[in-house]
């Protein structure tokens, strides 16, 4: 595994899953493991997208960041406020619903 001076992948670089789940556990901070990859490519389309070389799936770095970024929530300063950041979210989308009709 090739790396770049500060130890991290190059973006344009491809990772296998067990890399790339291990990326994303040391670079975001949750748990990520080459199995919840694998379901996630099985029987979702929430996952990351990959390539596949033959028959190995292979993830590039960019669009990891990309799918672990939109994994994270906002910051907040204490758990009472993840319900309402939910909250106003879902009414968002309930408002303009309703300035559309």
């Amino acid at each position: 595994m090739s790396a770049n001076q500060g130890g991290a992948p190059s973006p344009g670089r491809l990772l296998r899953r067990t890399e790339a789940a291990k990326y994303v556990t040391e670079t975001y901070g949750f748990p990520c493991s080459p199995k919840t990859l694998a379901k996630l490519a099985c029987v979702s389309s929430d996952g990351p997208p990959f390539r596949m070389a033959g028959r190995t799936p292979l993830y590039p770095v960019t669009r990891l960041d990309a799918w672990a970024l939109s994994k994270l929530g906002p910051l907040v300063r204490s758990t009472s406020e993840t319900k309402t950041t939910a909250d106003s979210e879902s009414h968002q989308g309930a408002d303009l619903d309703a300035e559309t009709a």
